[in-house]
């Protein structure tokens, strides 16, 4: 068993036993794994090929108790179990006069779960894969066309360096808290730089609002144990002595199984999960999709003819039927530009989707163009195209393809309606002010 290194312990304030047993309860729910859904993730997860999305998606877990999305409504489930907790403990326990051993254990738990909340997400944008360059369709997107939570991510996407200097923050804030003596620090970043994260969803229509307060929640809680001493050292200028409980362990078993537990974290959370990403971001960036496209095809083509039903249309930018531009991304994605109208499709919450149909990310928050995943049967020069707006399950294209040249694609097919379609597109020789800025910094940019 434990005990305190101290002799004698101070006995607590009666409000302050009551504080206690509330958030006791309501951490530990917050903090451990405790629904079903958690127990289904680990079971999918294929260990014999661990990616490092399906780590991720481990670090960003939290309880659902009341609806499988993020929702403050899971949090007041919490509370309540919480309150009814409190009545039931202090009427069985009403000898105690001080709970440190419980407080510092509970502690340790907030702690580790706040450290593989910010290692979970310092490692995507350290490695840049949360928010990636914007793919060719973005480049050739109009401004107004994307949601501002789209807005924010492409400008974060443009500075890749940027991003991983805010990786690089979280990353050594995680690290931090799995030290006693380091937690106070790693949790006053956390919640600084987490604010902002917080603020950021609020102001640009962001949806991981919720998961950024509930980190600053935890690190909040971590803070509360050095809030007084501090504000007396900085704030009153008066000598302070810092807490420094800590329980005994006196079985050899326990200090071996501390110092393994917390091994076993940093290797799978940190060493495992850090070396995974920098794999993935150069086989497998989890935003857009791993299937390759139709070789030496990706840029942005024109519209020169366009025949629906033999009948030619003519250009026009208000025409909804007829298309604008094409654009043949480097993965399996075609993207095309008319005046029909789009519903848009959302991806705010950050799952890392193993299949290529479940990755919206370049479609999310866009509108003036139809993006639409295909598959190539090369034998027989098929295309089939699917649209992978959500809100258009089921729409498909089908076309034979030709390439006259090296910079012509001739399309004969029936469009969702089964409507014919013939299609001439060439290609346009576009060069893009931010690429040609990062491939010759000191030159002067020709475009």
């Amino acid at each position: 068993m434990s005990q305190s290194k101290q002799p004698t312990a101070t006995p607590w304030k009666g409000y302050e036993l009551v504080l206690f047993r509330f958030f006791f309860i309501y951490f530990l729910i917050q903090v451990l794994p405790l629904d079903w859904n958690f127990i289904g993730e680990l079971f999918s997860v294929n260990w014999l090929r661990l990616h490092y999305g399906d780590i991720f998606n481990l670090t960003r877990y939290t309880p659902k108790l009341y609806t499988q999305a993020d929702s403050f409504q899971n949090w007041a489930v919490a509370a309540l179990v919480a309150l009814i907790g409190v009545a039931v403990w202090s009427i069985a326990d009403n000898r105690n006069k001080e709970y440190n051993s419980l407080y510092y254990w509970l502690r340790v738990l907030v702690r580790y779960r706040l450290a593989i909340g910010a290692i979970g997400y310092g490692m995507i944008k350290l490695f840049p894969l949360q928010a990636p360059f914007p793919s060719i369709s973005n480049l050739n997107t109009h401004y107004g066309d994307f949601s501002h939570w789209k807005v924010f991510s492409l400008s974060l996407g443009i500075v890749p360096g940027y991003e991983s200097f805010l990786g690089g923050v979280e990353l050594i804030a995680g690290l931090l808290l799995f030290w006693r003596k380091t937690t106070t620090i790693g949790a006053f970043i956390i919640v600084v730089f987490t604010g902002n994260v917080f603020m950021s969803n609020l102001a640009y229509e962001g949806g991981e609002h919720v998961y950024s307060l509930y980190l600053i929640s935890l690190a909040l809680f971590l803070l509360a144990y050095d809030a007084i001493p501090l504000y007396r050292l900085f704030g009153e200028e008066r000598a302070v002595v810092p807490h420094r409980f800590k329980p005994l362990l006196h079985a050899g078993w326990q200090r071996t199984g501390r110092y393994a537990a917390k091994a076993f974290i940093l290797l799978f959370f940190v060493g495992l999960y850090g070396f995974a990403t920098s794999r993935g971001v150069q086989t497998d960036p989890y935003q857009f999709p791993k299937e390759p496209g139709l070789a030496d095809a990706a840029g942005v083509y024109d519209v020169s003819e366009f025949r629906i039903n033999n009948q030619v249309l003519p250009y026009s930018a208000t025409d909804p039927v007829r298309w604008k531009d094409v654009v043949f991304e480097k993965w399996a994605t075609i993207s095309i530009r008319s005046n029909r109208p789009v519903e848009l499709a959302h991806s705010l919450v950050e799952q890392v989707a193993a299949r290529d149909k479940e990755r919206i990310y370049e479609l999310s928050g866009t509108a003036g163009r139809h993006y639409y995943g295909y598959t190539v049967d090369r034998a027989h020069n098929k295309l089939l195209l699917e649209n992978k707006n959500p809100n258009y399950t089921g729409e498909q294209l089908r076309f034979h393809f030709v390439r006259t040249a090296k910079d012509q694609i001739v399309l004969d097919g029936v469009n969702e309606n089964r409507d014919s379609l013939h299609v001439v597109l060439n290609r346009i020789p576009k060069k893009y002010l931010l690429i040609e800025a990062e491939k010759g910094r000191s030159k002067p940019i020709k475009l």
